[in-house]
């Protein structure tokens, strides 16, 4: 029988934070490749060789790509021409719709948000540190805003991506404070916690009443700038 073998160059783009890294992953692995969805989504195009796609530039887990790029080989019957690029493109992009993401309840994080506004004892979004008892809980929140964002790589990817931002505004921040309230916010809109336990764990006033492994991680957060009222930057005399 007679057949018709092509091979492609394709280039793509992935969001890597549920993913285990471009690799293909074993079986057994909970997270999944990019490579696998890649794979999955050529299968559906019924080639007749075992489909096999080759990764140019390895990311690991969590990682992002605007163009990372691989080749395939696909192989058809003497009575189907290769895929044109057009068609190859548009049929791998159908098969490799983007994955359902829950949606986060923005108005909900809005109103816990309200919670922390202002002056509070923080001691439950504070981690325990060596000075912990040598610092004032006690701290004023001046902002705590949740609005829409815009990442540097919004304009890269071929799709809607909506990004959020949290802000917080405050004269001082306890160790931590910042990924902690960063984190309760986002577990509201994931409906992990609700409002009403914002408020509990603001009364609470106690570090250890924080809910484990809910805090933000470091490499979400950005300070963006330190201000200084202008009586903080006259020249220091001594009497």
């Amino acid at each position: 029988m007679q057949q018709n073998r092509a091979r492609y160059l394709i280039f793509f783009q992935y969001l890597g934070s549920k993913y285990s890294g471009v690799m293909k992953s074993p079986a057994h692995q909970p997270a999944e490749g990019v490579q696998n969805h890649l794979e999955n989504a050529v299968r559906r195009l019924k080639p007749l060789n075992e489909v096999s796609v080759s990764i140019s530039s390895r990311t690991d887990t969590g990682v992002h790509a605007l163009c990372n790029s691989a080749h395939l080989d696909i192989l058809r019957k003497a009575d189907k021409p290769p895929f044109a690029e057009k068609v190859l493109t548009e049929a791998l992009n159908f098969f490799l719709k983007p994955e359902p993401i829950r949606e986060l309840d923005i108005s909900a994080m809005q109103e816990a948000g309200t919670i922390l506004s202002g002056t509070h004892d923080f001691s439950t979004f504070r981690a325990l540190s060596s000075d912990t008892p040598f610092k004032d809980p006690v701290k004023t929140m001046e902002l705590v805003q949740v609005q829409p964002g815009l990442s540097f790589s919004q304009r890269h990817f071929h799709r809607d991506i909506q990004f959020w931002e949290l802000s917080f505004k405050s004269r001082s921040f306890l160790y931590r404070q910042v990924r902690r309230m960063t984190g309760a916010l986002v577990a509201v809109g994931q409906g992990k916690l609700s409002v009403r336990q914002i408020q509990e764990l603001l009364d609470a006033r106690d570090s250890l009443a924080y809910p484990q492994n809910m805090a933000a991680p470091s490499c979400g957060l950005i300070l963006t700038n330190v201000e200084y009222k202008d009586l903080d930057l006259m020249p220091y005399t001594q009497d």
